[in-house]
């Protein structure tokens, strides 16, 4: 689940979701973001790649991929 106020819209540049310029996995908006992390989405490889310099210089680089912010998460039920 994402997490913030501004879940649709880019994490480095607030540009927002169905905005044009927006990257789609495989150019389709159905199929959502191409570009995601467990902080939320990106919305282009330029994006992408300063979020990850920017975790990396932090020292916080997720150690396992992001599960899909638009698929649905299995709720865990302890």
């Amino acid at each position: 689940m994402l997490a913030g106020p501004d879940a649709c819209r880019c994490i480095e540049c607030g540009l927002p979701y169905r905005a044009e310029g927006f990257s789609y996995h495989q150019g389709k908006i159905e199929n959502g973001a191409a570009y995601w992390s467990d902080r939320g989405i990106m919305c282009s490889p330029r994006c992408s790649l300063a979020h990850h310099r920017k975790r990396e210089a932090e020292g916080t680089l997720p150690q396992t991929p992001a599960p899909d912010p638009f698929e649905i998460q299995p709720l865990n039920h302890r």
